[in-house]
């Protein structure tokens, strides 16, 4: 299974001391023993730079060209330490959601990716991504499907179990928002430890869809989410560092 990183090029996010505003999101996680920080770190916004690292297990549509769209949505995420208890990381996208400039590029990266594929439904994990779904599915003709979270579909469903930390959870979709052989991408605002997508993976293709990839904005490598995914191609716009 491959990771695609970005349209162009790759950025890892760094935390910056002190600084409101940096770095990555979806569920938040503990926090890694340690974070390493760029030789030149900004103390006004998260450290970029190109990922050779991530260049090693990750296929990048054009290498060695940066997009500053990129930049500038890495800049608008940010961290919130030990939120909601301590050792949790809160990967707070509303920042990136208050710059209109910097949202409007990141659905604009996915357009241009997935328009003119013959996509025909767009699957958003609850919730965010509900956010960045449904625009997406607007710009290239495709329909949103919801991805929730048990009782919260009021017709007939057809659901899913997953694994979580401690326990499981289900994710369901109503029956007959998608036909077998349609194509479908699979949104969500970041990748962890891979669980709900892989559901969202194995729910659409029990009722014959094809995925053609995942894509989120941002991925944590560290928790190689992207081994549950099977065979279906990940893409990113934002890798986080380790």
């Amino acid at each position: 299974m491959q990771t695609i990183i970005s349209p162009l090029v790759s950025h890892r996010l760094c935390l910056a001391p002190a600084v409101p505003r940096y770095r990555l999101p979806n569920n938040y996680h503990r926090a890694p023993p340690s974070i390493r920080l760029s030789n030149h770190r900004s103390t006004t916004s998260p450290c970029l730079f190109s990922s050779a690292a991530a260049s090693r297990d990750s296929e990048m549509a054009t290498e060695d060209v940066q997009d500053p769209r990129i930049a500038k949505i890495a800049s608008s995420i940010r961290v919130i330490p030990d939120f909601p208890k301590p050792g949790i990381m809160f990967q707070d996208i509303t920042t990136l959601l208050l710059d209109t400039e910097a949202f409007k590029d990141t659905i604009a990266l996915f357009v241009d990716r997935y328009k003119d594929k013959g996509i025909s439904v767009v699957a958003g994990v609850e919730a965010r991504g509900f956010i960045f779904g449904p625009p997406i599915a607007l710009a290239i003709g495709a329909k949103f499907v919801p991805m929730r979270k048990p009782k919260k579909l009021p017709g007939k469903v057809i659901s899913e179990e997953y694994s979580l930390e401690y326990g499981t959870d289900t994710m369901e979709m109503h029956v007959g928002a998608v036909e077998p052989g349609e194509r479908a991408i699979i949104i969500d605002d970041l990748i962890a430890t891979g669980g709900t997508l892989a559901a969202a993976i194995r729910l659409l293709e029990r009722v014959g869809v094809k995925i053609v990839e995942c894509a989120c904005v941002i991925e944590l490598p560290e928790l190689k989410g992207k081994e549950k995914l099977g065979e279906t191609p990940l893409f990113v716009l934002v890798s986080s560092a380790a």
